[in-house]
């Protein structure tokens, strides 16, 4: 046959899709509407990549760290800057105050001078919420006139909240609350970062699993009305079509659906491009200008999809004989074989099973490898499927004629009752996968600091030392506060210069030290020596005894070779006592020794790092707010960190907001895709539901037997889901070189949040049920 003919039944079946009455034009929008969800999402997952770049080039841009050991020099074009990055309940702000030392100082991104003192520059979403009226302690917190705001240039995104404020009398600081001298903005070491070959492969996975669900749902999409349509082909027999030409004919009205659907997919991407400003996904913001997918990408899915439509449809044909006369489908089907649909999990795993303990230390992972294993195990639940229900319903026992109505239809069309769900069940084995994946690896992101978020909720470091009393003290004053506890810290040497051993002297008085340690007896004055638990091992003990040698002088911040320091020295004690730490201590990683104000040398006191710890009540609203606000006023440059007992690496949780922001968007396509699903095998069923009320049926137990024929195909196919999903995550855990270990309740809750959208998408086609079967359905012309 000649590409001619080829191209001329294609073009006839287009045809018929696009002026084939009020039936075709309903069928050819279903698919269309079907594929176009699919196609948006598509292409906003291409478009991924360049909002991760975009942001990147933001960030990069604005970077104010100079990883400086001591500060630079001053000079005409030097700024003084300061980090002053704060909350607002759950949100964060960017904030710094800026100081410029000369006419050719740097400006930051996005900002076209520099604000003066008492002013700021502020995003236009941080001037929204400064001018509510729910702001009032964030308005005392930012006490500054507001007189400009921060461009595009400057920003992550729309929705992020920052500012630019002008100060004076800022004094360069590198530890503690930061203040940077800075020549220009941007990254001072930029370079290729290394990639964690984990946190690549999850990056991997998290794409093919997200983009699996959206095939498939593409791929059921082209299929919506085949029943219908093929009883319109037999007619094409009688005129003397052959089965190869119907069989083409019927490619293509679905390639006319799945082009129809890539302009409604385009459509919804550009309107919801055009929506991605002026929404805040998980405290994440876009602006529209970063989602541009790749011209390579979008043409790869304009000839992706059009090609799987035609692929999908004469696939689904094979097993269709339409003669003159009409449609003959086998009365009995033949019976679906295992051993072909077991082959494809089992090819996944043998690809995968290569990669089994790498790790982080045995280099990169095969990425060719990564997808295409996960791919075929995900497609061995679409295969599988089909065959559990097909088995499981030949076995059910009779029961109400809900039951029976529902069982039978399964009977007849299990494979319509899998494709329907089979999205589901790859998005659900996808999503156990993915959270055991997570669940596993985020101890090796994850550092325990140390610190017990019972004994202080609040940190606050200091720009200043000579501040912790004060600062002790207006926190203790402030509403909500139980105690408040002001600490120094610095380190300590056993020889002036280029010491070869380091210790930390923490000072404060008696009543703060014994949040720290268990003292014998205190008094301003004294000196105590402190071992901490976490420091047990020869080579402490061995630094411990040649700096703290009684009758001895160790010294204060000493000097190195690149670093200059003060290297003040204070007197070891001949009689020195010791502390013992206490278990649930405030610096659970304090080593060394424990000064009181009066023991401690004047000349030493720069070199301090002032912090207050803070307890609250945690039952009052916005009680954190109110420490903020007073730590704002009594040094405006203090940095407020939140007391946790692990810290979590930013990469990790980056990755993980991704993969909860891309499961959101695949959950919202399985809901509205499942609908259109359901809606149109109503269509095709429209006339025998009419006709069975009209025989006596209840609407009632019509809808409860399209409940069960949503209920069985569901249930099995999330079991289906939770065995591959299970199976999956542990093949990828020990490529991780992690504890295998199953989380049951994640598990049972992503197989309910499945169970729950089916259900969710069958009560809203409930209405359309009930108008369906009224008797004005029997009529036909």
């Amino acid at each position: 046959m000649s590409l001619r003919q080829y191209a001329r039944d294609l073009g006839m079946g287009a045809r018929f899709a696009v002026t084939g009455g009020r039936e075709g034009w309903v069928r050819t929008a279903l698919t269309a509407v079907g594929v176009g969800m699919g196609v948006a999402l598509l292409l906003l997952t291409t478009a991924l990549p360049g909002v991760v770049s975009g942001r990147h080039v933001v960030e990069e841009a604005r970077t104010d760290y100079t990883f400086a050991l001591h500060p630079r020099p001053k000079g005409d074009d030097t700024l003084l800057l300061a980090d002053t990055d704060t909350w607002w309940r759950t949100k964060s702000i960017r904030g710094r105050l800026l100081e410029p030392e000369g006419p050719k100082a740097p400006l930051p991104p996005g900002v076209d001078r520099f604000p003066a003192r008492g002013e700021m520059l502020v995003s236009p979403a941080l001037g929204e919420l400064l001018a509510s009226a729910d702001a009032k302690l964030l308005r005392e917190r930012l006490p500054y006139r507001i007189t400009g705001t921060v461009g595009a240039k400057g920003l992550l995104g729309p929705r992020e909240l920052a500012y630019y404020a002008g100060a004076e009398g800022l004094k360069p600081k590198t530890g503690g609350a930061r203040v940077e001298r800075l020549r220009a903005f941007g990254d001072p070491q930029p370079g290729v970062e290394e990639v964690d070959p984990v946190l690549l492969m999850m990056m991997l996975v998290v794409f093919v699993v997200l983009l699996m669900p959206v095939a498939v749902f593409i791929a059921a999409a082209v299929r919506f009305g085949g029943e219908r349509r093929d009883r319109r082909l037999a007619a094409l027999r009688l005129v003397g079509a052959d089965g190869w030409t119907t069989r083409r004919i019927a490619a293509g009205e679905a390639l006319a659906g799945s082009l129809i659907g890539l302009v409604i997919g385009a459509g919804l991407f550009l309107a919801g491009r055009q929506l991605a400003g002026s929404v805040t996904v998980m405290g994440e913001s876009f602006y529209p200008a970063y989602l541009d997918p790749s011209p390579l990408l979008v043409l790869l899915v304009a000839l992706a999809v059009p090609a799987c439509a035609v692929l999908v449809t004469l696939l689904a044909m094979r097993g269709v004989v339409i003669e003159p006369l009409g449609v003959v489908r086998t009365a009995v089907p033949a019976r679906r074989r295992l051993w072909w649909r077991l082959l494809l999990p089992l090819a996944g795993l043998a690809l995968l099973y290569p990669m089994i303990g790498q790790g982080h230390s045995n280099g990169d992972f095969n990425q060719y490898l990564v997808v295409a294993g996960v791919l075929l195990l995900l497609i061995g639940v679409t295969s599988l499927l089909p065959w559990l229900v097909e088995r499981a319903v030949a076995r059910l026992d009779p029961g109400p004629l809900s039951w029976q109505l529902a069982v039978r239809r399964l009977q007849l069309s299990s494979g319509t009752a899998a494709r329907t769900v089979n999205g589901v069940a790859v998005a659900v084995a996808g999503a156990i996968a993915l959270q055991m994946l997570f669940a596993g690896v985020q101890g090796q992101y994850e550092k325990n600091t140390g610190k017990d978020p019972s004994r202080a909720q609040l940190e606050i470091a200091l720009s200043d030392d000579s501040r912790v009393g004060p600062a002790a003290a207006a926190v203790a004053r402030t509403k909500g506060v139980r105690a408040s506890v002001g600490l120094a810290t610095a380190s300590l040497g056993e020889k002036p210069r280029d010491a070869d051993a380091s210790l930390d002297v923490v000072v404060g008085d008696c009543a703060s030290l014994r949040e720290l340690a268990h003292l014998p007896s205190c008094r301003d004055g004294d000196t105590f020596a402190l071992a901490s638990p976490e420091y047990g091992t020869d080579f402490d003990r061995t630094s411990r005894e040649a700096v703290l040698r009684p009758g001895h002088d160790a010294y204060i911040d000493p000097a190195y070779a690149d670093i200059s320091g003060l290297s003040v020295p204070i007197a070891v004690p001949e009689h020195l006592r010791w502390a013992t730490a206490r278990k649930d201590s405030l610096m659970s990683r304090a080593n060394g020794l424990l000064v009181t104000p009066a023991a401690l040398p004047k000349a030493a006191e720069p070199a301090l790092s002032g912090e207050v710890f803070v307890r609250m009540d945690q039952a009052l609203p916005d009680v954190q707010e109110y420490v903020r606000n007073t730590a704002a006023r009594v040094d405006p440059v203090a940095e407020i960190m939140a007391v946790t007992p692990t810290e979590t690496s930013a990469r990790y949780t980056s990755l993980r907001t991704g993969m909860l922001i891309g499961a959101s968007c695949v959950l919202v396509l399985i809901g509205a895709s499942l609908l259109v699903s359901q809606l149109e095998q109503l269509r095709e069923r429209r006339r025998l539901l009419s006709a069975l009320v009209a025989f006596g049926t209840r609407r009632r137990t019509l809808g409860w037997s399209v409940l069960w024929q949503s209920a069985l195909p569901i249930t099995l196919g999330l079991l289906l889901a939770a065995v591959v999903g299970v199976g999956l995550g542990a093949v990828l855990l020990r490529m991780s070189a992690a504890k295998v270990t199953v989380v049951w309740s994640d598990v049972l809750a992503l197989t309910g949040v499945g169970a729950g959208v089916v259900l969710a998408v069958t009560l809203l086609t409930l209405p359309p049920l009930l108008r369906m079967t009224r008797p004005d359905g029997l009529r036909t012309e």
